[in-house]
């Protein structure tokens, strides 16, 4: 069976169960959002990262394909839907993951340069936090429009991208005193003005 069928061409998708729906609805929106954060946690993955932050990588992208199969079931299907979704759970090891990294001594002492240092994990993982705002904003924009998308979700891209943050960080090399190279550059930057 080839992947390319056509159904889509007059501007509708396929949802779970059966279920058609505009390409431009808000619920498409929030399902291609959480895609987006997914690939871009891909690229991070592939950039070769500390072998921890890797496998916590690939532990939200387990719970994102969750997600994503939440968001593409209406309301009225999700009594049918029977695999992982995002619960208050998830949201408490987000943050329980973000604050065990925060303890390596990761602060923000400026904005970060994606890419800056040419580590593709770092620069993954600062795109991935990006999209993860993104989606939240669409995952928020859903269910405003008066589709209750549940807490839990809402919850978990506003930790999500916290966490995203704070492994940006943890991929920063360090200098010979413990600083970052970007908290050093801009501590220098400062000193010259």
């Amino acid at each position: 069976m080839s992947i390319i069928t056509g159904r889509g061409d007059s501007g509708e998708t396929d949802l779970l169960f059966g279920k058609r729906i505009a390409k431009t609805s808000l619920r498409i929106a929030a399902l291609g959002g959480v895609d987006e954060v997914n690939a871009a946690l891909g690229l991070a993955r592939a950039g070769g990262g500390q072998a921890e932050v890797i496998t916590l990588i690939d532990a939200i992208q387990e719970r994102l394909i969750g997600l994503m199969g939440q968001l593409a079931c209406l309301p009225e299907d999700m009594g049918r839907y029977k695999y992982a979704s995002i619960t208050h759970e998830d949201v408490a090891w987000v943050e329980a993951e973000a604050r065990r990294f925060e303890t390596r001594g990761v602060r923000f002492t400026g904005w970060a340069r994606p890419g800056a240092e040419g580590s593709l994990a770092r620069a993954g993982l600062d795109f991935a936090r990006a999209m993860a705002r993104r989606a939240e904003r669409s995952v928020w924009d859903l269910h405003e429009s008066g589709e209750a998308v549940p807490a839990a979700v809402r919850l978990f891209f506003n930790r999500l991208s916290d966490l995203l943050w704070i492994l940006a960080r943890v991929e920063e090399p360090e200098t010979q005193d413990g600083q970052t190279q970007d908290a050093s550059e801009e501590a220098g930057a400062a000193d010259s003005h």
